[in-house]
């Protein structure tokens, strides 16, 4: 159980979280762009190699990195695999059918699972009748999005929906376990994990997809996957664990509010996607389940009252 006090964000920290979201919700235009010419495990292996090699480079072994590695490695590896690996893996898979905009709305379901979850394995983020009505409201909405693939023989496979939403869930489990590096440099953080998930992806792209027979990617994939390792990945884990040492599991999960917007808008302007109605009912009853989660709106609401 782990029981260490949470402070109530800062301007500061909800600036970051704002940046965090902008930039999550480029990598599922990046992801989008590159899966169309690269496998997924080798995409993924991309994303976390590229983005290990630019930390380590970074701190130059600052930090005491490598004996943080030696002496952490077994939690860096569990780290990796529930916040790099699984979902990562999940997501570009789901990609190869789904867009940018809709694989960013499902994995908004984030927070409810990690409120489950931190409310089962925490002794300090316990669940609310409110934050219960956000987990219903957003677990309803991710429904009316599943819905029709269940339905109807001509929208996208069942499961290439239902992968974004077990991301969000492994999410969930790494944002509660994630709270045990407080006391560890973000970037140092970023490097332990991201170092662990590229030896573990590594042999599965070699063996899987074999990269040295596939053609070279065109040069929108490669900037994607520069976009997707160097920004979406490297600077964003460095926010995500330091608004995680000071925000909380919960908090922190809240970022998934904003990853769907931009997702949409660049999905839209460049990839000519399209989101039916059912999308954007399951998007607004999701969003309306972070706001609860969140419960500052109501606060302030019941303070104007």
């Amino acid at each position: 159980m782990t029981s260490t006090a949470i402070t109530k964000p800062s301007t500061g920290t909800w600036a970051l979280i704002f940046l965090l979201g902008l930039i999550w919700g480029g990598s599922f235009f990046f992801a989008r762009v590159a899966v169309m010419e690269i496998p997924p495990f080798t995409l993924v292996f991309l994303r976390l190699g590229l983005a290990a090699l630019a930390l380590h480079l970074y701190l130059h072994g600052g930090h005491d990195l490598y004996g943080v590695l030696r002496t952490h490695w077994r939690s860096f590896v569990v780290m990796g695999l529930l916040n790099n690996v699984l979902p990562h893996t999940m997501i570009f898979f789901g990609q190869t059918e789904i867009g940018a905009g809709l694989a960013a709305i499902l994995n908004a379901s984030t927070p409810m699972w990690t409120v489950l979850i931190a409310n089962r394995l925490t002794s300090d983020e316990k669940l609310t009748p409110l934050k219960l009505a956000g987990c219903i409201a957003g677990m309803g909405g991710t429904v009316v999005m599943l819905g029709p693939s269940v339905t109807s023989a001509t929208s996208a496979p069942l499961w290439a929906l239902a992968l974004p939403v077990l991301a969000a869930i492994s999410y969930g489990f790494a944002g509660t376990y994630g709270k045990r590096f407080r006391g560890l440099p973000p970037p140092v953080t970023a490097a332990g994990q991201l170092t662990a998930s590229t030896l573990m992806i590594l042999p599965v792209s070699l063996i899987i997809d074999q990269p040295w027979t596939l053609p070279l990617p065109s040069t929108s994939a490669i900037l994607a996957v520069l976009g997707l390792s160097l920004v979406s990945t490297a600077f964003a884990y460095f926010l995500f664990f330091r608004i995680l040492a000071t925000a909380g599991a919960t908090n922190t999960s809240l970022v998934t509010l904003l990853v769907p917007p931009s997702a949409i808008i660049l999905g839209v302007a460049f990839l000519g996607e399209h989101l039916q109605p059912t999308d954007l009912i399951g998007m607004l009853m999701i969003g309306f389940g972070l706001i609860l989660l969140d419960g500052r709106v109501l606060s302030r609401l019941r303070n104007a009252a």
